[in-house]
């Protein structure tokens, strides 16, 4: 309305006024269109760009990885040789003090699991750098993911977790490759009880048939959710919420890696 009375005030000229601002709000409405259709025409390019990136990433790492592990891997099993020699020295070991035995024990056994931690670091990194071709072969998508349910089911039990299925019937056979699709998924189910922090919670596993040449996998759970900015990072290797010590932050790097490769997509 100020805007009207200026155009009115500055031109004199009422109805002229009203021409003049009807050409600018219509002047308005299709630029906000045109930006609004650009902006949707952005975000496929934008996204090839990303995905394009985390290539270059995944290349570059797998140029440095085999040599690192190999680096790591090897003092990695000294420490554990020496650990695990020093624990058999203590089967015979005399300590003034018998607490000193019990807390040189302890230490001992956190060196081995850290041992062991750093060990599944450098294998996973292997994991999502190494270059694999896919094998491909027919695949009943349903008994694949009913197998890996059955994985986790006995620790979901444990902690009052229900894992349901939702499975489309008459699911064609899906083409794809056995084993890279089943580390995908074990992952998936691995990440969705992990989500859920309190004893009980769902997970719920569904397959759709989209069209003739799609099928859609849902993994939902009954965690807390994440925000926004969170969820736009958990793809990124090395990336986790997880406390210190607790997390590789590589499971969804890898699965995405492996969906990609398959040509699949995931969010």
């Amino acid at each position: 309305m100020a805007t009207a009375g200026v155009l009115l005030d500055w031109w004199g000229r009422p109805g002229l006024g009203l021409i003049f601002l009807g050409v600018a709000v219509w002047s308005g409405l299709v630029v906000n269109h045109l930006r609004t259709q650009l902006a949707q025409a952005e975000k496929p390019r934008l996204l090839m760009e990303e995905r394009l990136l985390q290539t270059q990433k995944l290349a570059a790492l797998g140029e440095m990885a085999a040599g690192i592990s190999h680096e790591i891997n090897n003092p990695l099993a000294i420490i554990r040789q020496e650990a695990e020699w020093l624990e058999e020295l203590l089967k015979v070991a005399r300590f003034q003090d018998a607490s000193q035995l019990g807390e040189f024990r302890d230490s001992l056994g956190e060196i081995i699991r850290q041992v062991e931690r750093a060990r599944e670091v450098t294998s996973k990194v292997l994991d999502l750098a190494r270059e694999r071709r896919a094998v491909i072969q027919k695949l009943d998508l349903n008994r694949l993911l009913e197998d890996m349910a059955r994985l986790v089911e006995e620790e979901a039990r444990k902690r009052q977790i229900i894992i349901k299925r939702n499975f489309a019937e008459n699911l064609p056979p899906l083409e794809s490759d056995g084993p890279l699709l089943r580390q995908a998924l074990l992952n998936l189910l691995l990440n969705a009880l992990q989500a859920i922090k309190t004893e009980g919670g769902e997970i719920t596993l569904t397959t759709t048939w989209v069209d003739p040449d799609h099928v859609k996998i849902a993994v939902r759970d009954t965690g807390e959710g994440m925000a926004a900015d969170i969820r736009a990072k958990i793809f990124l290797p090395f990336f986790t919420t997880k406390p210190p010590g607790q997390g590789t932050g590589l499971g969804l790097a890898i699965t995405q890696t492996i969906i990609h490769k398959l040509g699949g997509t995931i969010t």
